[in-house]
């Protein structure tokens, strides 16, 4: 892939609740699908930038960002995903965006089997940067 092809990068943020439940928001665009918190990386911004932006931006509060955990291809969309394992500050309330209806804490065995990994790669990470390709 050349410097001048398009391909989508976003990040994305692991935030687990005390039940080991995991955060995911509701999209109002689209197919009104469940993700985690997260977005596209603007020009000029780092990842790091673009995850504590895009999360301020959904939830309304500045996480903690506790390690960058993963990066994954998605080849039907042609998207790199960094994946980022985040915690809520003490005491946060949640104010969600107008991208977002609503937000659930689920199991991870409720998560797709792409989002699951994604998840689970997270929640076990060791020091070591996974990549995968789907």
């Amino acid at each position: 892939m050349g410097f001048n092809d398009f391909y989508r990068f976003s990040v994305h943020a692991v935030i687990t609740n005390d039940e080991g439940r995991v955060l995911l928001l509701k999209q109002t665009y689209g197919d009104k699908r469940w993700g985690l918190p997260g977005g596209g990386v603007e020009p000029g911004e780092t990842i790091h930038q673009a995850i504590n932006r895009e999360c301020y931006e959904e939830l309304g509060l500045n996480i903690i960002v506790s390690a960058f955990t993963g990066l994954y291809y998605h080849k039907s969309f042609n998207a790199q995903v960094g994946i980022f394992r985040c915690e809520l500050p003490q005491g946060f309330e949640i104010c969600l965006s107008h991208e977002h209806s609503e937000y659930k804490w689920f199991d991870i065995s409720d998560l797709g089997d792409v989002q699951r990994l994604r998840v689970t790669d997270a929640l076990e990470f060791s020091g070591q940067v996974i990549s995968r390709a789907f």
